[in-house]
Order: structure tokens, then sequence, then C-alpha cells
């Protein structure tokens, strides 16, 4: 089920479009925050906010490129949409290789926009579950000894209980043991869900995110 929390955010400083796209996108059923420019959205930005942000190009103070940026630096997890009226290929260049969603030049046709934040919104969608799938693992994680935490680094490299044994100093029979209550703690099927699990020990929230 998508999340209720998601919404459209516009920046332009045209009233006459942001009345427009925020009266067609509520039409369409979507959640709307309409901004001037850059700046009043920066103010009243939240680092739970989630969704989209639709800006132009061209705004009094920064641009929707800096804009843009200034998201990415601070970690944020919306997504981008830029529109213009005056694109040229290097901008757009810059938007995409920042992970713009799409780039649309005015006059741009309502479906377009609307495939976008439909794109934007299915990527938050991934990334949100990718995100709860970690925490749950990590929480899994946290239920095991630190011994355990040892015998799985060593599993995850490919060791076999002798190996692991001579290594913690310890007997094959209790490697055994530690990896029988591992697989029980963690809900792991095989050896490859270990690994898995042993990845999620090295890479946090952060990681994820980088990774979109």
């Amino acid at each position: 089920m998508r999340p209720e929390n998601l919404t459209v955010f516009i920046v332009d400083d045209d009233p006459a479009i942001r009345d427009s796209l925020s009266l067609m996108l509520g039409l369409s059923g979507y959640r709307v925050a309409p901004f001037s420019d850059a700046e009043s959205f920066l103010a009243a930005y939240q680092p739970g906010w989630l969704g989209c942000v639709v800006a132009d190009l061209r705004l009094p103070g920064r641009t929707g490129i800096e804009l843009q940026a200034e998201l990415r630096a601070r970690n944020s997890m919306l997504h981008f949409i830029v529109i213009t009226a005056h694109g040229d290929v290097q901008t757009a260049r810059t938007a995409f290789q920042a992970q713009a969603i799409d780039f649309l030049e005015k006059p741009f046709d309502h479906a377009e926009l609307l495939a976008a934040i439909e794109t934007a919104f299915t990527e938050q969608e991934r990334r949100l579950d990718r995100i709860r799938s970690h925490d749950a693992d990590q929480h899994k994680l946290e239920t095991l000894t630190g011994r355990e935490r040892e015998v799985l680094h060593h599993v995850a490299r490919g060791l076999h209980a002798k190996e692991i044994a001579r290594a913690l100093d310890i007997s094959p029979r209790t490697v055994e043991v530690h990896k029988t209550r591992i697989m029980a703690k963690l809900k792991a099927r095989n050896v490859a869900e270990l690994v898995r699990f042993s990845l999620v020990t090295e890479q946090g929230r952060q990681g994820i995110r980088d990774a979109d």
C-alpha cells in the first residue's frame, strides 16, 4: 500500500503555474504543497518528507538545479523533477547525473508530468521497502551474541567449521552449535542468507540511499 504522506512539492515562482499544477494534481488525487522559491521550500523542509519535488529551473535565488543539489547534500529522500521553458542539454545532463526522475520542457503535457510523478513515487516506495527490510535484518542481528557475530563473519567468508574453530580457538562442535543458533535467530534458510545478513552489518541506511 502506498504511504499516505507521499507529497508533490511544487516550487515555481509563477503563481499561475503553481495554482494550475496544484489544482490538476489535487484533482488527480495527490497531496500537494506549493512554494514560490527554493528558499521558502528549504526554510520549511523537514528531513522526514517523502514524495517528489517538481521545481522550475529558473527561480529567484537558488535555481532548481541548485535546490536539487542542496537536497542531495542533506541526504533527502525526495526525488526530483525539473520543469523549464529554458532547457539545454548541459542543464538536463546535470539534472540526470544528480538522479532527476525527469526534465520536462514547458509547455509539457500533464500526462508527462503525471507519469514522472508516478515513477518518482514508485521509486520512493521501493527505497522505503529496502530501508524497512534493512531495519528488520538489523533488529535480528542485534539478537546475536558477540561470539555468534564472530562465527557469522567467518561463515560469510566461506570458512568451514574446522577453520572457524581454529580461528576462534573453539571446537568444531561449538561452531556448529553457534551456527545453528545463528540460523534460528536470523530465520535464515541457508548459508547464502547468512552471507546477506553479514553484508547488512557492513552497511547502514546511508548505504541504501546512496545505492539508489
